[in-house]
């Protein structure tokens, strides 16, 4: 009932709630943010928004938060997307569809253009990518905040690299890593040397999203082990942040250390690892 889907006719309790008081729940889009994607679109990078929203409600929101001119953002514009199906579905299982009006009208046999489509495929979307670079393998990076509908998806049906907007990454106090002194000013992100007032807490019930402790059996000592969402992050992310603010300020070439099965668990946290994955010498207390 909270939660039903016909944005336009006022049902439920939650879209009729947003419409009306939008700045109640929706926080803008910050000038950061919304520079660095120009920057993206202006140094030839094609900028995709793809979302399980409808187009009604996606407007509502970007409009908020992005500004009327949020369309000039991207140069293409992907609604009720159906995550994770959007990666996993096949062009005849899951076609794109045109908009009229907010409402789906006929299924297309390929895309041909950029614009603004309901539904949709990896497949096709990857197709019409190759169109407009003129490349055989373009690279896509994508952003997500999802690993269900997101960054597992994207990673293992497309091979798309991955950034997991995570928010439990501001749970710590963040500090400039060791590695990253030596960088000129101009190369460090927002985050980097400033402390940042921390609402994401280690949960009192739950204990650390990154590590479990497991009880000691007779004398032994508890072990701290890695959680399975902490084994996928660094399985399917390229690199983990906690906003897109945290590296909005850097340079468009700035080179990301990023998770591998060569390196260390902790070697795809940007700006710094959670205090939880560190050895005990390095931990940061948390005020």
């Amino acid at each position: 009932h909270n939660y039903v889907l016909i944005f336009l006719e006022d049902c439920g309790t939650y879209f009729p709630e947003v419409k009306k008081h939008p700045d109640k729940y929706l926080q803008r889009c910050p000038e950061s943010v919304k520079k660095w994607l120009k920057q993206l679109k202006n140094a030839g990078k094609i900028l995709l928004l793809i979302t399980s929203s409808h187009s009604d409600y996606c407007r509502l929101l970007c409009e908020h938060v992005l500004g009327n001119d949020f369309e000039e953002y991207f140069d293409m514009l992907i609604t009720n997307a159906l995550k994770p199906g959007f990666f996993s579905h096949t062009p005849n299982q899951r076609p794109f569809r045109t908009l009229e009006n907010d409402e789906e009208q006929e299924a297309l046999l390929s895309l041909d253009k950029p614009g603004w489509y309901s539904q949709g495929n990896a497949i096709q979307l990857f197709d019409l990518l190759k169109k407009m670079t003129g490349k055989l393998d373009p690279k896509v990076v994508y952003f997500g905040d999802s690993m269900h509908s997101d960054i597992f998806p994207a990673r293992h049906y497309s091979n798309w690299e991955t950034v997991f907007i995570l928010e439990e990454l501001l749970g710590d106090k963040v500090t400039v890593p060791a590695k990253a002194e030596s960088e000129p000013l101009e190369k460090k992100g927002k985050y980097e040397g400033d402390q940042l007032k921390a609402p994401y807490f280690v949960s009192k019930q739950w204990g650390s999203f990154f590590m479990d402790r497991l009880p000691a059996l007779e004398n032994a000592e508890e072990t701290l082990v890695h959680t399975w969402s902490c084994k996928c992050i660094s399985t399917y992310s390229t690199i983990a942040i906690p906003s897109l603010e945290a590296i909005a300020d850097l340079p468009l070439d700035y080179r990301f250390t990023r998770f591998s099965s060569n390196s260390s668990a902790t070697a795809g946290y940007y700006p710094t690892p959670p205090k939880a994955l560190l050895p005990n010498e390095e931990s940061v207390t948390m005020k």
